[in-house]
This record gives C-alpha cells, sequence and structure tokens, in this order.
C-alpha cells in the first residue's frame, strides 16, 4: 500500500500579512454587508483568519513520512485579495511552499486555488483575479498549473479550477487581462483533455482539483467527460469542512443569485450546478483549522494499492484546535 497525504487550504501568513489583521472588514465599504460579514465569519467560518497559523506547525508535526504530499491549494490568506500579485501572499506562498518543500522534498505536489491567483471579497467586490498572479505561482513559487504521475493501476492528477471555472470568474478579471486567461484557459483543458485520452482501460484516476466549482467544465469536454468512470476519487478543498460540503448538497440546483454582490453570484451559481459533481465522487480534506463552527480541522490520509486490487481506503486525522 502507498499513502498519500493531503492537506488543502493552510491558508499561512508571512511578516507583511500578518500585520494586516482586520483587512478583509476594512475592504467591505457598506456597513450592512460588513455586519454580514462579520456575523458569519464569527459564527460560521473563522472569526479571526491570522488566528490560527500554528495548525499548520500541527500539520508538519504530525504528516508523518508519507509516499507523496499533495497539498490542495490556498496557500496565503491572500490579504491582497489580488493573489501573487500582492508582494505579501507571494512572501506567504513562498515560505509556506519552502517549508514543505524542505520537509517532504520531491514527494511534495502543489496545486493551485483559487487565493493564488486572487478574487474578490465577501460583498465588497474588491480585488479578483490578476494575470500577473499566476505568473508569480508558476515562475517564482514554482507552483504547476497541471502535473500527473503514474502509479501502477492510478494515475494521479492535479489541476487548476480557477482557469477551468474561468466563465465564472469572468467579472473578476480585469477587461484588458481576459484574452490572455482564456488563452491560458484553452492551454490547460487541452493538456487535461491529452491526459484523459492517453487512459489506460484499466487505469484509475486520483484527481486533485481545489475548487469542485470547476468540475462540470470538466464534465462537459466530450473526451473528459467519456471517461469519467474511471476516476477513482476527486480531492477537493476549498469548503475548509464537511458540513460545509453537506449544506452545498443540500442547496445544489438552486437559482443564481445576482443582487447580493460578485461573491454571492459566484457562491450561487456554483451550487446550481451541483449535482453534476456526483461523476466525480468527492473527497474532502478540510483546512488544518476547519470552521469556527464545528472547530473540525485536520488532514487527509488515503492509502492506495497501486496494482489495485485493494479498494482505496482514506481518513481525516484531526489537528487540536487552539483559541487564539
Amino acid at each position: 500500500m502507498r499513502e498519500i497525504l493531503v492537506v488543502s487550504d493552510i491558508h499561512h501568513a508571512g511578516k507583511t500579512e500578518r500585520a494586516r489583521r482586520g483587512y478583509e472588514y476594512r475592504s467591505i465599504p457598506n456597513p450592512l454587508q460588513r455586519f454580514i460579514a462579520h456575523t458569519y465569519r464569527r459564527l460560521i467560518w473563522m472569526k479571526d483568519p491570522l488566528g490560527h497559523l500554528d495548525q499548520f506547525d500541527k500539520f508538519l508535526a504530525a504528516a508523518g513520512e508519507p509516499d507523496f504530499v499533495v497539498a490542495n491549494g490556498d496557500f496565503s490568506v491572500d490579504s491582497g485579495l489580488i493573489g501573487l500579485a500582492d508582494d505579501g501572499a507571494l512572501q506567504t506562498v513562498q515560505d509556506c511552499v519552502g517549508r514543505l518543500r524542505q520537509r517532504f522534498g520531491n514527494r511534495f505536489l502543489p496545486v493551485l486555488g483559487d487565493h493564488e491567483l486572487g478574487k474578490m471579497n465577501l460583498f465588497g467586490g474588491a480585488g479578483g483575479l490578476r494575470l500577473a498572479s499566476y505568473h508569480r505561482a508558476v515562475n517564482e513559487a514554482g507552483l504547476k498549473r497541471f502535473w500527473k504521475i503514474e502509479l501502477g493501476a492510478y494515475l494521479l492528477m492535479g489541476v487548476t479550477s480557477s482557469l477551468l471555472a474561468l466563465p465564472i470568474f469572468t467579472p473578476e478579471v480585469l477587461p484588458g487581462e481576459l484574452s490572455a486567461w482564456e488563452s491560458l484557459r484553452t492551454a490547460h483543458l487541452e493538456e487535461i483533455r491529452q491526459a484523459f485520452l492517453e487512459l489506460r482501460p484499466d487505469q484509475r484516476i486520483l484527481l486533485f482539483c481545489h475548487d469542485p466549482t470547476a468540475l462540470p467544465f470538466l464534465a462537459h469536454d466530450p473526451a473528459i467527460g467519456a471517461r469519467l468512470g474511471q476516476i477513482e476519487r476527486t480531492v477537493i478543498g476549498h469548503l475548509h469542512s464537511n458540513f460545509i460540503l453537506w449544506k452545498a448538497g443540500l442547496l445544489a440546483g438552486m437559482p443564481q443569485v445576482t443582487f447580493l454582490g460578485n461573491t454571492v453570484r459566484r457562491y450561487s451559481g456554483a451550487l446550481r450546478r451541483a449535482r453534476e459533481w456526483k461523476p466525480f465522487r468527492l473527497l474532502l480534506c478540510p483546512s488544518p483549522a476547519g470552521i469556527q463552527l464545528l472547530k473540525d480541522g485536520g488532514f487527509l490520509r488515503i492509502h492506495l494499492d497501486p496494482e489495485g486490487r485493494q479498494p482505496l481506503r482514506h481518513e481525516i486525522q484531526r489537528l487540536p484546535w487552539s483559541k487564539p
């Protein structure tokens, strides 16, 4: 058996980002929207995004020596809201990824998350994708938009969800950068398509995709959609907790809401198509801190038989949640 450890949504913060406490609320000018965001964070999501940075150290100490370590996106808190185009976020990601590479060497496999590329904040409409963030992620942080590794009967594959779901993110893209983003998306889809076309009939895929919003766009590609049955599991992050994934299942198919800001538009648009996630057989990796409501942080251990004779097994290893 081989062990694959998955960590997602580390949301580390370097020196510059640590000095920006309260960044999200300052980016929401409307008092009512700021109150709603504060209440949601305090009761459900995470009261203080900078209050649980020690969870990363706990993960490194508890990881052991697995065969592979996949970090499934979102290495920084993205306090500038524009991804790695912000110097503080780049510093954070370089520090976080550097520590992971030092700890695990060539066993470490990073996946790009939405916060690496930038996205608008909750309600306020500040921030968004920046082309400079993509280039910095690849050229300065050493992240790849796509990778694949053959492991006997399995093919491990990492993809970039924000590129695949670009039609959802288009309102957050600077007008002068849209054409370049579309070219990147086309190239990314082609390399994924080619990997699916090259699958052996007996081969199974373990897919790593940060945000499940991207999955319907894969399913609608004829070459990829025809081979969805070969996906053993799709490991996602982004939602931080299985509680949020469960709620997403309840809200699947809801109408898209367009009058409460761009983030609500994006979230509701994803939920409208959430029924299309089912063929991907989702497996959520929680964030190291989980969510404020349940304090259910941890990481994922996957055990697979390269010869495919035994079923894939997985378990969540919890990390103790310390009050900031």
